[in-house]
């Protein structure tokens, strides 16, 4: 479906462990160009009333200024509806189906992408849910579990439902987040289905996102996970609003992370979990300090925080 707006429309996507209230909010303060982020996903639970605890990450006073779309997980439609309700009441218009995780211990429940090959029990869920929601629903999914045939066969089941738009990571859940993209599956989604579509999937920089644009027209919205961490620049750079020296952005990664680590220090406790969280920030981010790369090792060894920022210091210097 071809989308209206000039500029793209960028999602931040969710990284369960990662890109929680307190990242976005960081991250949203010191880089411009994200629209919105897609917060990772609630665990279900059962028949609850998901207290304020519970949707802590969702909570309107801990986001405010960025955009969020809270995820479901649930494939019981009496508990979606009973999540989609208690996110309706505190404010929220638009949600966001998960039916894309590869996780295996998520995929193995048939929650994810591992329930992407039980097509009826897809739809069985939003008969029963869509004409009782008072609140937009969204999907992110994949290709498929196993095979882009599933995928295939689903969508045009899913032409009928009032969907106020369809993400779709162009890999099956299988991979993981191994192998390479499917552009191609991508664009054959486009001819199965009414709906607006997202691309999302391994959109690491400015010439990917090119030659996406490029093969993919009538897609102007787009998910960024992996490779925001990789430049967290890349939302600005995509919509041409960077004017930045790679010294300035250097500069600017540098007073991100200082920002982070801070906050990580109040909210966090221990060295091991503060590491934890940004290890995992580095595993991406150290690609944009070329001839760096060796830090990161160093980065990953470090286990009190005093030398993981001895680390991190020979990266910026």
């Amino acid at each position: 479906m071809q989308t209206e707006s000039l500029s793209p429309y960028i999602y931040l996507a969710p990284l369960r462990g990662l890109t929680d209230a307190l990242f976005r909010e960081v991250l949203f303060k010191h880089f411009k160009g994200f629209d919105a982020a897609v917060a990772p996903f609630i665990n279900p639970q059962g028949a609850s009333a998901y207290d304020d605890k519970m949707l802590s990450d969702v909570l309107p006073e801990n986001n405010r200024g960025v955009t969020i779309i809270p995820q479901l997980l649930n494939t019981h439609p009496d508990h979606f509806l009973l999540l989609a309700k208690r996110l309706t009441d505190i404010g929220y218009t638009h949600i966001n189906w998960n039916l894309g995780c590869p996780a295996p211990m998520i995929a193995k429940k048939k929650r994810g992408s591992g329930l992407l090959p039980y097509p009826d029990e897809i739809i069985n869920l939003l008969e029963k849910v869509m004409p009782q929601l008072e609140i937009e629903l969204s999907i992110k999914t994949r290709l498929g579990y196993f095979d882009q045939s599933e995928i295939e066969h689903l969508l045009p089941r899913l032409a009928d439902f009032p969907l106020k738009e369809i993400i779709i990571h162009a890999r099956l859940g299988k991979q993981l987040y191994k192998g390479t993209t499917s552009p191609s599956g991508f664009r054959q989604c486009l001819r199965l289905s009414p709906h607006t579509l997202t691309y999302n999937g391994d959109v690491n920089d400015l010439a990917t996102y090119n030659e996406l644009n490029q093969t993919l027209p009538e897609i102007n919205r787009w998910m960024l996970g992996r490779g925001a961490l990789g430049n967290p620049l890349i939302a600005e750079e995509i919509k041409g609003i960077c004017t930045d020296t790679d010294t300035e952005k250097k500069v600017r990664l540098q007073k991100f992370h200082e920002e982070l680590l801070d906050r990580y220090k109040i909210r966090l406790s221990g060295a091991s979990h503060i590491l934890g969280r940004l290890k995992q920030l580095w595993a991406r981010l150290i690609y944009f300090f070329t001839g760096k790369e060796k830090l990161l090792k160093k980065i990953l060894k470090s286990r009190t925080l005093e030398t993981y920022q001895e680390a991190v210091d020979q990266v910026f210097s």
